[in-house]
C-alpha cells in the first residue's frame, strides 16, 4: 500500500523553511524598531547636547522659536490623561473579562467577547469623533469650553478598556480546566474560584496587560488631541484644557524647523523611551509570573 502521509524529510524541510521565515520576519521588524529609534536619536542629539535635559522641564515656558523648550505642561497632560483613563479603564477591563469567564451565560459571553474585539480595533480617531461631537458639548454645558482634561480621560477611557479586557480574557482563558472542574466539584463559589484559582494563575497576565493598556494609552494621538483642547498649560481642574506630549508632536511638526524641529524629535524619543520601559517592566512582571507559577 502507498502511505498518504507526507514524508519525515519533507515535514522537516518544511519546518526548517517556515523556521527561517519567521526568523527574516523578527529581524525586519528588530530591524525597522532599531532604525526609528537611531533616526530619533540622530535627529534629537544635537540639540539636546547642546542645551541638556534639564532645559526641558525647567525653562518655564514652551516657546521653541524664541529658545524655550519647557515641555512640563504636556508632561502632566500626557500623565494625567494616560493615567485617569486607566483608573477607569483598569476596573472595568477586569471586570469585563470576570464576567464574561464565570457570570455570563455561554451565548451572552461569546456576543460580549465578539463586541469588546470590534471595540478594540475601532481606529481611534473614531473615537476622537465620537468625543468632539458628543462627549465634549456635554462637558462644556456643565463648564466652558468643554475641550478638556476630562473628555480626553473619558474617551481614552473607553478606547482601551476593551484592549485591557481582551487581554485579561486570553489569560483567563489560559486557566487548565482541569483546576476549575474541581474548584466545582469541591463547591466552591464562583468568587472564592475567582480568588483562589483563577487570579494566581493570570496575575502576571493581568499585569502585562495593565503595563501595555498604559503604553497604548501613553501613545495615543488623534482622540486626545481632537478632545483635550491642546493649551499647553498645567491643568488647575479637570474642566481645563490640556495639551499631550503626542499631540504637541502631531500639531507643530509640520511646519517646526532648526532647533524646533529638534525639540520635538527629543519629545518623542522621551516618549520612546518611556514605552520601552513599560514593556521591559511587563516583561519582568511576566517572567516572574511564570517563575512562581
Amino acid at each position: 500500500m502507498t502511505s498518504s502521509r507526507p514524508s519525515t524529510s519533507s515535514l522537516s524541510r518544511r519546518d526548517a523553511a517556515g523556521a527561517w521565515g519567521l526568523r527574516a520576519a523578527a529581524a525586519v521588524g528588530g530591524g525597522i524598531s532599531l532604525l526609528i529609534v537611531s533616526f530619533l536619536v540622530i535627529e534629537a542629539m544635537p540639540l539636546l547636547g547642546r542645551i541638556g535635559p534639564a532645559r526641558f522641564v525647567t525653562d518655564g515656558a514652551w516657546h521653541p522659536t524664541q529658545g524655550l523648550f519647557d515641555l512640563s505642561p504636556m508632561l502632566w497632560g500626557t500623565v494625567l490623561v494616560s493615567g485617569g483613563a486607566m483608573l477607569i479603564a483598569a476596573p472595568l477591563g477586569l471586570a469585563s473579562a470576570v464576567f464574561v469567564n464565570l457570570y455570563a451565560p455561554r451565548a451572552v459571553a461569546s456576543g460580549y467577547r465578539l463586541v469588546l474585539e470590534v471595540l478594540a480595533g475601532v481606529p481611534s480617531v473614531v473615537y476622537g469623533f465620537w468625543g468632539l461631537m458628543v462627549l465634549v458639548p456635554w462637558i462644556g454645558a456643565l463648564r466652558p469650553p468643554g475641550a478638556s482634561l476630562l473628555a480626553g480621560v473619558l474617551v481614552l477611557a473607553l478606547m482601551v478598556t476593551p484592549t485591557m479586557a481582551v487581554i485579561v480574557d486570553a489569560a483567563m482563558a489560559q486557566v487548565p480546566a482541569p483546576e476549575l472542574h474541581a474548584a466545582l466539584a469541591l463547591g466552591l463559589s464562583r468568587a472564592t474560584t475567582l480568588r483562589a484559582v483563577i487570579w494566581p494563575r493570570v496575575r502576571s497576565g493581568a499585569w502585562t496587560a495593565l503595563i501595555l493598556t498604559l503604553g497604548r494609552a501613553l501613545g495615543e494621538t488623534m482622540a486626545v488631541l481632537m478632545v483635550c483642547g491642546n493649551v499647553v498649560q498645567t491643568p488647575g481642574s479637570v474642566f481645563d484644557p490640556v495639551r499631550t506630549l503626542t499631540a504637541n508632536m502631531a500639531l507643530e511638526m509640520a511646519y517646526a524647523t532648526g532647533d524646533h524641529r529638534g525639540a520635538l524629535f527629543v519629545t518623542g524619543l522621551f516618549l520612546m523611551v518611556l514605552v520601552a520601559v513599560l514593556v521591559l517592566a511587563a516583561d519582568a512582571v511576566a517572567a516572574r509570573g511564570d517563575v512562581h507559577a
